[in-house]
């Protein structure tokens, strides 16, 4: 693969020189970045209604900012894995789909502004998100059924990226943005980014574009053969952002290059060697969005659209072997209500087609023809220390295969009750209680055949219903001048739980697994507290320490696959003007409660520092990092892969970056 860091670097200079005479009259280049450091209030723009997190009832992380930059990783699962409750999938380092309190796949909407991703990183364990977390400016993860806001595949959770591909707000200066080059030791990483954004009256523009090639990773057990990546992601947005009229579109391109570990099978299904594979995804994305402010009865009434045209291919011995496409489109047409009767809310449709084929050697899911159709009702109001928020959604989805064998309809319905309560300032506390349902996809329905990303005969059952959640959970926030904390507790029962079982028997030499239901319970708590120890000459010392852990098993005995272990950790930080530097640990906790069939995994602790500068210019921001993981060069590997017995985590890695801002 090339090695573009030379010509980024040189990008940058240029885009420095270019944007320099445009800034100098216009004031301090980086005012956003100082003021992303004393933000106190952050707001989940995934909820129709724009919550401030700290008053939101259902429960929520936000990443942006600083704390974003200091997590920001390669995929999408790694970036979010270090929030309580939430791990990453690996497929090697091209694949990391969020896993939140123990569930993944189908059951994790993962969004863009609100909207789904379009990809088809539900169909497969080694179809890779096609989201650059590297260009958000947000990334907001809801835990527990989410139905309400996005529909069938979040009765897990969903994670919603948020970045400025499509302004809504007007920019507060012509042009501002910032530019980044990274490198890295055990991957060979080189990466370069930048993204403008700017306006004037009540137009909004957006620019970005990023590279990243990097080699196979090194892990202390060796070179990981096959795990070589490259990614190239670039996106424009224009946005009319008037008092009471609004529109805005943008198109958007992904495309990533990877190689996957462990892909190469011995015997069975016409092979006998072992195959490096390639898998070849790219995207193209366009959005839009319009609407209008204070329309009678309402506050905002708006649409929301997104088309994508997906192409996904693997490539084994440098010939075509398995293509996937998946043309999808979403709409969503919502409505904020103004207060009535002490009422805020919100209502809407949603609309949603995905259009999915596959074609080749490892084609074991047909093409099918999948729509989603939804109504949803949200309403929230206070009564003095107490604020109830309330939500109801109803969902008819059809699934059907396009050469007409067979074909599904269901009808899901879906509600939540929230409770914050706030006796003192220091304190409050919340209860939800959610009823949610969700349609089995495509891939558990109509699988037959070779799975051998996973190394499975896989079969589906068309005949499966529904599964239903019922989740009820407990929350306690307390947050002080020096400390904030919180904790919670939470249980969700389902009852017809789709999974895929080990039934023991071999298909060319395959085992074989079917996807069934049966009852089935998670059980899990999570804690977090930031405390500020010291400030003073030396600088600002804090400390910050969490831990999780989830219980997944059936309700008539046994354990469920792949659940993700306990986790606990701590990270020491310190500020002193420019500086800022931390040093932490995470410990997995080993996985001895395994299902039939699965191994047991070693539990493992990773050692990770950062330190950063920041200084100034008459034009430009700049802060230069360096960043390193897993330094004791550990052995690591995750219960939630697949490759667990072939793919461990990447070994001590180095990392060192430059940003600009303006």
């Amino acid at each position: 693969m090339s090695r573009p860091l030379t010509r980024n670097a040189l990008a940058l200079g240029i885009l420095a020189a270019l944007v320099q005479p445009a800034l100098a009259a216009d004031g301090h280049p980086h005012k956003a970045r100082e003021e992303a450091r004393t933000l106190d209030e952050v707001t989940v723009t995934a909820t129709p209604l724009k919550t401030a997190l700290d008053e939101l009832a259902r429960p929520a992380e936000v990443l942006t900012g600083i704390a974003l930059d200091e997590r920001r990783e390669a995929t999408l699962g790694e970036t979010v894995a270090s929030l309580p409750g939430v791990q990453s999938s690996w497929f090697g380092p091209g694949v990391g789909r969020p896993i939140i309190r123990g569930l993944d796949g189908a059951r994790v909407q993962v969004l863009a502004n609100g909207l789904g991703a379009l990809d088809a990183s539900t169909v497969s364990a080694d179809h890779a998100v096609s989201i650059e977390p590297f260009l958000a400016d947000g990334i907001e993860v809801l835990k527990g059924p989410a139905n309400l806001f996005f529909g069938n595949g979040a009765i897990g959770g969903a994670v919603n990226v948020v970045d400025r591909r499509l302004p809504t707000e007007r920019a507060e200066r012509f042009i501002s943005g910032r530019a980044e080059l990274r490198a890295g030791s055990a991957n060979n990483e080189s990466a370069g980014l930048f993204r403008l954004d700017g306006g004037s009256g009540p137009f909004a523009w957006h620019l970005d574009g990023l590279l990243r090639e990097t080699d196979d990773i090194e892990t202390p057990e060796g070179t990981l053969e096959s795990s070589a990546t490259s990614t190239r992601a670039a996106a424009g947005g224009l946005s009319f952002l008037g008092e009471r009229f609004f529109w805005g579109a943008s198109l958007s391109s992904f495309e990533t290059d990877y190689g996957v570990p462990g892909h190469g099978h011995e015997g069975g299904h016409g092979h006998d060697h072992e195959e490096a594979v390639l898998i070849k995804l790219d995207q193209t994305r366009s959005d839009f969005r319009l609407g209008m402010n204070d329309l009678g009865p309402f506050q905002q009434l708006s649409l929301r659209g997104a088309f994508n045209d997906y192409r996904h291919t693997e490539i084994e011995e440098n010939e075509i072997a398995t293509r996937f496409l998946n043309d999808a489109l979403e709409l969503r047409l919502e409505a904020v209500q103004k207060e009535f009767a002490g009422w805020n809310g919100a209502f809407g449709l949603q609309y949603g087609e995905r259009d999915f084929v596959a074609d080749g050697d490892e084609a074991y899911v047909p093409s099918t023809l999948t729509r989603d159709r939804g109504l949803f009702l949200l309403q929230e109001r206070s009564f003095g220390d107490f604020k109830l928020e309330l939500g109801a959604r109803h969902d008819r989805i059809d699934v059907k295969m396009t050469d007409g064998l067979a074909a599904r309809d269901f009808r899901t319905n879906s509600g939540s009750l929230g409770l914050r309560w706030a006796p003192v300032e220091a304190w409050h506390f919340t209860l939800n209680l959610d009823r949610a349902e969700r349609a089995p996809s495509a891939e558990e329905l109509y699988a037959e055949g070779a799975h051998l990303a996973t190394s499975t005969y896989e079969i589906g059952d068309p005949w499966l219903d529904e599964e239903t959640a019922r989740r009820a959970e407990l929350g306690a926030h307390w947050h002080t001048e020096r400390l904030r904390a919180r904790a919670a507790v939470y249980q969700t029962r389902f009852k017809d739980f789709i999974y895929l079982a080990d039934t023991g028997l071999e298909i060319d030499e395959l085992p074989v697994r079917l996807w069934v239901q049966d009852d089935a319970r998670f059980t899990g708590w999570e804690l977090e507290a930031t405390a500020t120890l010291a400030e003073g000459a030396n600088g600002t010392w804090t400390l910050r320490g969490f831990a999780d852990g989830v219980r997944g098993r059936l309700e008539d005995g046994g354990n469920l696959p792949r659940v993700a272990p306990g986790r606990f950790g701590a990270e020491l930080g310190w500020a002193l003007d420019a500086w800022r530097a931390g040093l932490g640990a995470v410990h997995y906790r080993e996985q001895d409660r395994v299902a039939a069939g699965e191994d047991p995994t070693d539990g493992f602790t990773l050692v990770n520092a950062q330190l950063s500068y920041h200084w100034d210019t008459r034009t430009f921001g700049w802060e230069a990092y360096l960043k390193g993981s897993n330094l004791t060069d550990r052995e690591a590997r995750l219960h939630t892969s697949f490759l667990k017995d072939v793919a461990p985590l990447m070994g001590r890695n180095l990392t060192a970056g430059l940003r600009v801002f303006f």
